[in-house]
């Protein structure tokens, strides 16, 4: 234990080695005072909380001490005491501000504190915040610096080491760095190229939240901004397209793959929209996931028809032309022939039926040999002289069906949105109220999907139908521009509560009644059919996305 007349001494030295420095006109010649500080820092503890503050106050003045009391700071930090500790972490952050070459390794230096239990006592418990520190060391941002701090988020070469410390770097870099990056990253371009390409080393280990933070992210870049060239856009679409794992061979059984495809499918369509490419996507559900669809977990069928849904209108005609006979075959599948008992997903087929229409719009000669349409473009594709006659007969009997089942339910809906009207006006309490307006909103998208399922039944049933390919259709699922029925209008306020999966199980089965009992049925199924439909998004950690690494995933 040190002496206190020697601590004393030692901390008189200090204070005379300070002062002498900071009435130095030059600095630098004051060699001896700044290595009597150095030193300083392996004596008592009073003299080395003091060093603490005085090593980084003039150490921009030494270059050629640099290494020396660098060195010397990291041993304060690394001091028992937990007030030289403290002293020495708040330190850091002036080596930062006076000498920016040595940033990225103070960086380093930040967030290896975060590696001892008892240092995250200084940084959480003292108010010291890791975030705080970083946020002042980040007053200065270079490419190293950035470097070193998306070095512990981990990539496929060097994967981050420590969860802990992986998890505090992206929270500061999701709360201190992207909200600044007008500030942070200059020049413009070359800074936002840069961090583009950390970030796309990062991601082979990602979770779906941390996928979509950094999409976020990038697409708020001015290099990915508007007036972007097409290249840009090929390029997210890239990025998005390594994340689904389009080069993998699919798994019906890998529940993981399965949301991380739909999920990046649905990230992908902005982009779509602006001209990126989408072959690899269909190519790809064309291939792989079409031809078992089936065998998808009910909860995901949805949300992948609503995919391809979205997806139709962007397709190019070679696209079209390639996709329309699974798209073709999974449409009968859900359109029942007459009398045959078969049950109907009314979502299903109005995904279905919009997909057809916008494909077919895009390859309309590619239906001849599909639907027994007579379609003449003059190419040679065209098939006019075969006889599909029978694939015609088939393919108008399902409509025709559909639109049976369509306008009963559409019956049994109004009928059911009657009763809500009688119930919400006999309803006493906010809870029964909430619950009959829940139910109107899902009866009022019911009758949106039938409405848009005869919209599109009806110029098919012609041998030379009439494509839609444009917006007149606004499916179901997404905010109403106009209400479908007078009825509706007075029932929703226009957004959809959830996804409209109208029925799961709605059918005009034999034997099953009539009347009232019926009604109610079908009312029931709808609403049942809807509550359990939606689209997912991404959701942070647990199941899905699991298996990279260190089992970061979807769910």
């Amino acid at each position: 234990m040190t002496d206190l007349s020697e601590e004393a001494r030692q901390i008189e030295k200090l204070y005379e080695f300070g002062e002498r420095l900071n009435e130095a006109k030059d600095k630098s010649q004051n060699v001896a005072d700044y290595e009597g500080i150095i030193a300083a820092a392996n004596t008592s503890i009073k003299a080395k909380q003091l060093a603490a503050q005085l090593i980084p106050r003039f150490f921009k003045f030494f270059p050629d001490l640099s290494s020396r009391a660098v060195n010397a700071h990291i041993d304060l930090i690394e001091e028992e005491e937990l007030g030289v500790r403290v002293q020495a972490i708040r330190g850091l952050p002036l080596f930062c501000k006076d000498t920016p070459e040595y940033l990225s390794k103070i960086v380093d230096i930040l967030v290896q504190v975060l590696a001892s239990g008892k240092f995250c006592e200084i940084v959480f418990v003292r108010n010291v915040g890791f975030v705080n520190l970083m946020a002042v060391a980040f007053e200065i941002v270079d490419a190293a610096s950035l470097t070193a701090l998306f070095k512990h988020v981990g990539s496929v070469d060097e994967p981050s080491a420590d969860e802990v410390i992986r998890e505090k770097v992206l929270s500061f870099i999701r709360d201190k760095v992207f909200p600044l990056k007008a500030e942070l990253l200059k020049p413009q371009e070359e800074m936002e190229r840069h961090i583009t390409d950390l970030i796309k080393k990062s991601l082979a280990d990602v979770t779906g939240a941390e996928f979509r933070m950094f999409m976020d992210f990038l697409t708020s870049l001015s290099i990915f901004g508007e007036k972007a060239p097409p290249e840009r856009m090929k390029e997210l679409i890239g990025i998005i397209e390594g994340q689904a794992d389009l080069d993998a061979q699919f798994n019906v059984s890998d529940a993981d793959h399965i949301d991380r495809l739909i999920s990046c499918l649905h990230m992908a369509l902005p982009f779509f929209a602006r001209g990126a490419p989408g072959s690899k996507f269909l190519n790809y559900l064309n291939k792989h996931i079409i031809p078992v669809f089936d065998k998808l977990p009910e909860e995901r069928k949805l949300d992948l028809l609503k995919a391809l849904a979205d997806i139709s209108p962007y397709t190019t005609s070679q696209e079209s032309r390639q996709i329309l006979p699974s798209m073709v075959q999974l449409l009968k599948k859900y359109m029942p022939r007459r009398k045959t008992g078969e049950e109907m997903n009314f979502t299903y087929v109005e995904c279905l039926l919009y997909a057809f229409h916008h494909l077919a719009h895009k390859a309309p000669n590619a239906t001849n040999s599909l639907c027994g349409y007579k379609i003449v473009t003059g190419q040679p594709s065209d098939r006019l002289g075969e006889d599909f006659s029978e694939y015609y007969k088939d393919f108008t009997e399902r409509l025709s069906n559909v639109e049976d089942l369509t306008r009963a339910t559409m019956k049994k809906l109004t009928q059911g949105m009657a009763e809500h009207n009688k119930a919400m006006a006999a309803a006493t309490s906010d809870e029964a109220k909430e619950s009959i307006k829940t139910q109107k909103q899902n009866t009022t998208t019911g009758l949106r999907t039938c409405n848009n399922i005869l919209a599109m039944t009806k110029p098919l049933h012609s041998k030379t139908p009439a494509f839609i390919g444009d917006s007149t259709i606004n499916l179901s699922w997404k905010e109403a521009i106009r209400p479908s029925l007078p009825s509706a209008a007075t029932a929703t306020g226009g957004k959809r509560p959830g996804a409209a999966n109208v029925s799961n199980n709605v059918g005009m089965k034999k034997g099953r009644g009539a009347g009232g009992g019926l009604q109610n049925q079908l009312v029931t199924k709808a609403l049942e059919g809807i509550s359990r439909g939606g689209r997912s998004g991404i959701r942070g950690r647990g199941r899905g996305w699991g298996g990279r690494g260190r089992g970061r995933g979807y769910r």
